[in-house]
């Protein structure tokens, strides 16, 4: 049985939300009394564990305790009650630039963060080439920080975070910040921990990162604890409770749905190669989704996306109009989007595919349609197994050495 990195047992942590303020000594005396506030809960008995060498993420809405949460496992804040325990070094990634002095350059910051999570000035200096190099900041290191901007801070602060060999790594929403080169490095950065044993406590409003780093999440609401398990199960419940679900008139229609309607998916046709309506497809044969949709508004910069899912709602592909690098100006009125896949790398069994339409920031959802759709894929002349089709090739040299040997 592995031990757990993390222990949250029952913590429960308040605010004071002043209503007034007492500037002065003579406003409290002439008043007789303190200010008024009110204790504002931002966590309310909160219990999970993390396991030794797990990604654990943690979601939920602007104000739900999240950061909070990290904080406290930080010990930058003490809970009221409950306890908080880790096991091994801790190192926090909480706040763009937290820790950094702004008038100093940033290999004095390197070494002042250093310091504080407890390296040596050897230690330090044997690091700082490979903390640099990971920032990508070599021409700026020796730049006071103040003169950064905000994508270069968060990658010195990651890289200080990530290369200080911490046990136990808490990340709070920077991996959304950066290019996607950037982001990219902090995902294999964040796999090399997790093959390694190490753990990580993620928070992220980035659900899909989620789904694909943690194992298990946590959900969040207004300090209390509305789901903890698989990731999987948990983002699906979360982005389900987003907004209301809409209700179908439809009994064929398939999976939940969810949105401001603002605009609508109308419809989701698959089609085969010669434009015909099918549900079954063939292994590395073409696929063609075409995803109907109306504005009820005029709306700039849409995005349309899919996902195919197993039956068991392991994501197996995604993309979206801005990955394949197609922009739609403006949505006024009703149109089409068709996704044509000319080989479809699925082996032999059914899917679910999920259909949404986002504002330009993907997260703003005016219709997400959850497995909206499913379809059969058939195999044939292709023996192979598993999920995904994999082109392969056999070489060996076995038998020319037995005739030789013979």
């Amino acid at each position: 049985m592995s031990t757990a990195a993390v222990t949250v047992d029952h913590v429960s942590k308040s605010f004071r939300l002043y209503h007034e303020r007492n500037q002065y000594l003579k406003a409290a005396v002439l008043r007789g009394r303190r200010a008024r506030y009110e204790e504002f809960w931002a966590l309310k008995d909160v219990s999970f564990e993390v396991p030794t060498g797990a990604t654990f993420g943690i979601i939920g809405s602007n104000g739900s305790g999240k950061s909070t949460m990290l904080k406290c496992l930080a010990g930058i804040l003490f809970p009221e009650r409950g306890s908080v325990k880790v096991n091994g070094r801790l190192s926090a990634l909480l706040e763009l630039g937290a820790g950094f002095h702004p008038e100093l350059t940033g290999r004095e910051n390197v070494f002042l963060n250093g310091a504080i999570l407890g390296l040596s000035r050897k230690e330090i200096q044997r690091r700082l080439d490979q903390i640099v190099e990971f920032a990508g900041l070599v021409d700026f290191i020796d730049t006071p920080v103040k003169n950064y901007s905000s994508g270069m801070t968060v990658r010195l602060g990651f890289a200080i975070a990530a290369n200080v060999d911490p046990e136990v790594l808490l990340i709070d929403e920077v991996l959304a910040v950066g290019d996607a080169s950037f982001q990219r490095k902090c995902a294999e950065k964040i796999e090399e921990f997790r093959s390694s044993g190490r753990t990580i406590v993620l928070v992220s409003h980035a659900t899909g990162q989620v789904e694909q780093l943690c194992e298990h999440a946590l959900w969040l609401e207004r300090g209390d604890v509305r789901m903890q398990g698989p990731s999987i199960e948990v983002v699906a419940a979360y982005n389900g409770a987003s907004f209301e679900a809409q209700p179908s008139d439809d009994p064929a229609e398939l999976g939940q749905r969810w949105g401001t309607q603002e605009a609508q998916v109308t419809s989701v046709e698959l089609l085969d190669a010669a434009g015909a309506p099918t549900k079954l497809f063939d292994t590395l044969g073409p696929m063609h989704v075409r995803v109907n949709v109306v504005a009820h508004q005029p709306i700039r910069d849409p995005i349309v996306g899919l996902r195919i899912d197993t039956l068991q709602g392991v994501p197996l592909w995604a993309t979206n109009t801005r990955h394949q690098r197609h922009t739609i100006s403006v949505l006024d009125g009703s149109g089409a989007i068709d996704v044509r896949i000319p080989s479809l790398a699925l082996m032999e069994g059914t899917y679910c595919l999920t259909v949404a339409l986002t504002d330009h920031s993907e997260s703003h959802e005016y219709d997400h349609w959850d497995r909206r759709i499913r379809f059969d894929v058939r195999q044939t002349d292709i023996y192979d197994s598993g999920v995904v089709y994999m082109p392969a090739s056999v070489t060996s040299d076995i038998a020319k050495k037995s005739v030789a040997s013979a």
